[in-house]
């Protein structure tokens, strides 16, 4: 029985530039293959993991995993494309994309790794979609934990809601959520604080960012966690009227995140490689998962591991001391 995260094949679908892999592998998992449609994340990809990465059309294999189970892996990891669940998008699981958590559902059940993890936006579970796929991985006998994580309460200066599903092969449900949240922060996490934590300076108290519609507000402090972080970086237009939950005026001073301080409110690593366009880089960071949600995550599956592995030890040193004492009365 595989006892330490280390000894655990992750594979990663639906990899983008890596936020999940990264965060995954920083909890001790040993991530050996990412899958993407999308050849310019699959190239930064490359550029910051030692394993493989592939250009896979997941949505198009007609059913033939085979690429996958070459790897045999233990976990199955992704974040489908949530456009159609997100209130960002046009919330139309008619455009396709919401076919690609029913496709990820099947890759698992195919492959049958012993856990998966699956993370979405947290409209998610108002989804059809949801319940179609959680008929999948039941008939495949997973037990499923699901949780509704903010970000910012993990080590994230960002308020980004999204849903996670843990789920073990053969297991019982619910056996995670203790897990997923013993470990929440009681305080949401600051841009402030997290700049000061990495070392990272930030010559500004307030920035820009552009909202949805004027009846939201646009101007944010770094004394809160940033809104979530999207796949675009607007000017300030000439046109913005100041709103009455903005932290501070329009001024010469305010300004919109740079994408390099976007990608730290992602908590990608200073070291991190990014190539590309700045519009492809700004969309691959708002799309990846933050990489320390992800790690929290992950260290929650692993703590589950060892205290699971603990229980087993144990059940075995109980029937081994029974067998002995049955030895013993026999030979009175």
């Amino acid at each position: 029985m595989k006892t330490k995260p280390s000894q655990f094949r992750v594979i990663d679908l639906f990899s983008g530039c890596g936020g999940l892999s990264l965060g995954i592998q920083n909890a001790g998992f040993d991530v050996i293959a990412g899958f993407d449609n999308w050849e310019l994340a699959i190239d930064v990809y490359r550029c910051n993991f030692a394993h493989q990465a592939f250009v896979v059309d997941l949505a198009s294999l007609k059913k033939n995993f085979e690429l996958f189970k070459e790897f045999k892996p233990d976990i199955i990891a992704g974040g489908p494309p949530c456009q159609d669940f997100s209130s960002a998008g046009k919330r139309d699981e008619s455009l396709g994309r919401g076919d690609l958590t029913i496709s990820f559902a099947e890759i698992v059940t195919a492959i049958k790794p012993q856990f998966f993890i699956m993370e979405n936006v947290d409209r998610f579970v108002k989804s059809p979609k949801y319940q179609q796929a959680k008929a999948i991985f039941k008939e495949a006998k997973y037990g499923l934990s699901e949780k509704i994580l903010n970000a910012s309460f993990c080590g994230v200066p960002q308020s980004r809601k999204r849903f996670f599903w843990v789920g073990e092969l053969n297991g019982e449900d619910n056996k995670l959520d203790a897990y997923l949240e013993a470990n929440l922060s009681t305080q949401p996490m600051t841009i402030r604080e997290y700049f000061r934590e990495i070392g990272a300076s930030l010559d500004i108290d307030h920035y820009y960012r552009h909202p949805r519609s004027y009846k939201r507000r646009g101007v944010f402090s770094i004394d809160e966690p940033s809104p979530t972080i999207r796949g675009v970086n607007r000017p300030i237009p000439k046109t913005y009227k100041p709103h009455p939950g903005d932290s501070a005026p329009i001024s010469s001073v305010i300004r919109p995140l740079t994408t390099l301080e976007r990608s730290y409110l992602q908590t990608f690593p200073e070291n991190f490689i990014f190539s590309g366009s700045k519009t492809d880089i700004e969309q691959m960071i708002g799309n990846a998962v933050p990489v320390k949600l992800a790690e929290y995550v992950a260290r929650c599956l692993a703590q589950y591991i060892a205290d699971r592995n603990k229980s087993f030890e144990h059940l075995k040193a109980q029937a081994v001391q029974v067998s002995q004492s049955f030895v013993q009365l026999s030979l009175f």
